[in-house]
């Protein structure tokens, strides 16, 4: 499994997830000195369940998702986290 299936799958034990687009940047960093492997990712995610919490309470989830990931697989992890309201208000 990929590791973007595998953080959205993750996220869906956590969350009802309505979108989630996650970008790989990784092979922008394979020729670095100190790469280490290690993804990078953006990722945007939608979620009513992120309704009524402050931005750290939604990372905070985000980031019990992604568990061990964050100290094995994943080198960089930046987030948007929206409410479908406020992701309709984004797109338009």
């Amino acid at each position: 499994m990929n590791i973007q299936k595998t953080i959205l799958n993750n996220l869906n034990e956590l969350i009802n997830v309505i979108h989630i687009d996650i970008k790989d940047s990784t092979g922008k960093h394979v020729h670095h000195d100190n790469f280490d492997g290690g993804h990078h990712l953006s990722a945007i995610i939608v979620s009513d369940d992120f309704m009524s919490k402050t931005l750290l309470e939604r990372h905070q989830i985000v980031y019990k998702a992604l568990g061990s990931m964050i100290k094995n697989e994943i080198h960089a992890f930046s987030m948007k986290t929206y409410t479908k309201d406020e992701w309709k208000s984004h797109v338009a």
